[in-house]
């Protein structure tokens, strides 16, 4: 490369470097954010378990030590509609990804995780039924020939209850309809900014089992009044505590893919920074050797005039 070519290749990559820089900032600053977010929600999804806990302890003592309710005797109670369980034909997978690039591995490392998950999990693939948040889920999913039954594209970078609360009523509808007969949540739970961790965790059927350490740690002395009925407030509850999961595992993995883009951003710069440097050793190289040749031929040229 000539002195020219090298120096507008400096240029170019300065204005890169600016750019990563600037994306690095905007990442950092959603990041925080969505720290103290997942914070505050962590305390909010710890008081309705409990309260889910403590109100439905005689709902799960119904279940008669897990033995399967019929569906037919709690027909008329919605809430029962996620309690329910019954054998296992097909699972389902509530998955979360990112349709925004610059992330890094954070879209692969789940695609990885998933596909191991399937594969030692089930002997077939029409055992698995998905529901993908993102399009690199939904498109995987399709291309390896998995149902994708539900798929939402574009979500927020801050989500709303009302975006979570349309996932949450498909994936119990769907439940309902007997499409699958549990349902897991995936996505890539955040540890710090440099780590993450691909997390599977059951929402439905909801059961005492999932409750059981909240039951432990329930004042079990204190009684509460409870208007107009516990079946009624149960019909609130237990929606709202399938939604409170579903967002927890949405603000905990959109906090990953935060981090995940900060550290990107962080790496794109540091690495545009050394192709300057490097390129800057190259340019000085070339321009010493090019001014060592100019004198060079001058030394020569003087020299032979002399001759």
């Amino acid at each position: 490369m000539s002195l020219n070519q090298i120096k507008k290749r400096i240029d170019s990559t300065r204005k890169t470097a600016q750019i990563t820089k600037a994306m690095q900032m905007v990442s950092a600053s959603k990041y925080n954010k969505m720290v103290q977010t997942s914070s505050r929600y962590f305390t909010y999804g710890q008081k309705l378990k409990k309260m889910v806990a403590r109100l439905g302890k005689q709902q799960f003592d119904l279940l008669d030590d897990g033995v399967p309710m019929d569906v037919n005797e709690v027909k008329d109670i919605d809430f029962h509609d996620m309690l329910i369980e019954r054998p296992i034909k097909k699972t389902g997978y509530l998955i979360i990804t990112s349709d925004k690039g610059l992330a890094g591995g954070y879209n692969h490392s789940i695609l990885k995780a998933t596909e191991t998950m399937f594969k030692q999990d089930h002997q077939d693939k029409s055992e698995v039924v998905v529901l993908a948040i993102g399009e690199p889920i939904a498109k995987f999913c399709r291309d390896e020939g998995y149902e994708v039954a539900y798929e939402i594209h574009n979500l927020t970078d801050h989500p709303s209850f009302f975006e979570v609360s349309k996932i949450v009523k498909k994936a119990v509808e769907l439940f309902k309809e007997q499409v699958f007969d549990a349902l897991y949540v995936c996505y890539n739970h955040h540890i710090n900014p440099m780590t993450s961790q691909f997390r599977a965790e059951q929402i439905l059927p909801i059961t005492d089992l999932e409750l059981e350490e909240e039951l432990e740690n329930t004042e079990t002395e204190v009684e509460f009044l409870i208007e107009p009925s516990e079946n009624e407030l149960l019909d609130v509850l237990l929606p709202q505590y399938a939604e409170s999961q579903i967002y927890g595992a949405i603000i905990d993995a959109k906090t990953s893919e935060h981090a995940s883009r900060m550290s990107a951003m962080r790496s794109a710069t540091d690495n545009a920074e050394e192709m300057i440097e490097n390129l800057k050793q190259q340019y000085n190289q070339k321009r010493q050797l090019k001014v060592t040749n100019e004198i060079i031929e001058i030394i020569s040229g003087a020299q032979a005039l002399n001759d």
